[in-house]
């Protein structure tokens, strides 16, 4: 997957603050969490999330007012609307539709997302990157094209909801810091890669390439599926021990030592997707100090816990929602729990 950040990377101690932002920005942004528009009232929880919306809500009386003329003739606020649905309203409504789920859920279980909250998880994301909130926000807007009020709204208010939802103590073992330690300052294998459809064509290239080493540049550029290390010869990114690539991927890249060897066999990473690697060797390992950099280890497995337990939850919420959307036509019904031998009843 590809970094989310490509220019919020530049301070110092940036890794921690990279995945701050990239994870926040996909796990909400990309989750359709944010929205443009929708201004909750009725309760407190579904106040929180629009409070500093800058939208106020439009009377049956002002839709019919102009916002515009050309020669003469209105543009009325209905025709403006009608313009933006017909244009976003599947997409903003879908955004709207998943901001309303967190919001019900906080009036449930009684959360709150203070202001004073969103303001603290701001300056704290702005520190770590070096820079004061206002420079902060400046290149939110520059880079993401988020205003502040967005960036507030949009990102910080729903995740700290999610956070709150979760309910759960984030919880990093010796196991985890020993392959974040790995990943991060060990070595990796780098490796030609080949992407390919079927078994059999699958088969048919490996053989190719077992029995000339050499030409595996050129098949990938001939045979593989996958566009961007087909047009680099097959040349993908070193593949780090414990995460990342596919886990069977990985498994293969590591068990070979030899430049130039094949891997031991079409390797299956989906339905109908295979690949082929060619070993390459491995990258020294990076200098560090090992005690210097515990902490900042620890800090980046919290974050991605955090990141974890709020994509369940989010998720949670949706597969328990029942979802109208008249705009499209679609609806879904909540998903049936899988039931376990607790959930029977006794029949005594």
């Amino acid at each position: 997957m590809q970094d989310a950040t490509p220019k919020l990377t530049k301070s110092n101690g940036s890794r921690r603050g990279t995945l701050i932002v990239s994870g926040t920005l996909l796990v909400v942004l990309a989750g359709a969490i944010g929205m443009q528009v929708y201004r909750a009232r009725d309760t407190q929880a579904a106040e929180q999330g629009g409070q500093e919306s800058g939208i106020r809500p439009v009377s049956s009386a002002a839709m019919q007012k102009p916002v515009g003329r050309v020669n003469g003739q209105s543009i009325t606020y209905e025709q403006l609307a009608q313009e933006c649905i017909l244009r976003d309203g599947s997409s903003v409504l879908e955004q709207v539709i998943n901001r309303v789920l967190i919001q019900q859920a906080c009036a449930e279980s009684g959360i709150v997302v203070s202001d004073a909250e969103v303001a603290t998880e701001i300056q704290r994301i702005s520190k770590k990157f070096g820079l004061p909130v206002d420079q902060w926000q400046k290149m939110l807007q520059a880079e993401r094209g988020l205003s502040p009020i967005q960036y507030r709204r949009d990102v910080i208010w729903p995740m700290l909801a999610l956070k709150k939802l979760a309910g759960e103590e984030v919880k990093i073992t010796a196991k985890m810091m020993q392959d974040a330690y790995e990943d991060s300052y060990g070595p990796r294998v780098k490796a030609r890669m080949i992407v390919l459809g079927n078994v059999r064509r699958a088969t048919e290239i490996w053989e190719k390439a077992k029995a000339n080493p050499d030409a595996f540049e050129d098949l990938a550029r001939s045979y593989s599926v996958e566009p961007n290390s087909k047009a680099l010869g097959g040349t993908v990114p070193p593949i780090r021990k414990n995460s990342g690539a596919h886990p069977e991927i990985r498994k293969a890249a590591f068990k070979m030592t030899t430049p130039g060897q094949i891997c031991s066999g079409p390797i299956q990473v989906d339905v109908g997707r295979y690949v082929l690697l060619k070993y390459e060797g491995r990258t020294d390992p990076v200098d560090h100090n090992k005690d210097e950099v515990k902490q900042e280890l620890f800090a980046d497995l919290q974050e991605r816990e955090v990141q974890r337990l709020v994509g369940e939850t989010f998720k949670s919420l949706k597969d328990k929602a029942r979802v109208d959307n008249y705009l499209t036509g679609e609806s879904k019904t909540p998903v049936e729990q899988t039931a376990s031998y607790d959930d029977i009843p006794s029949f005594e």
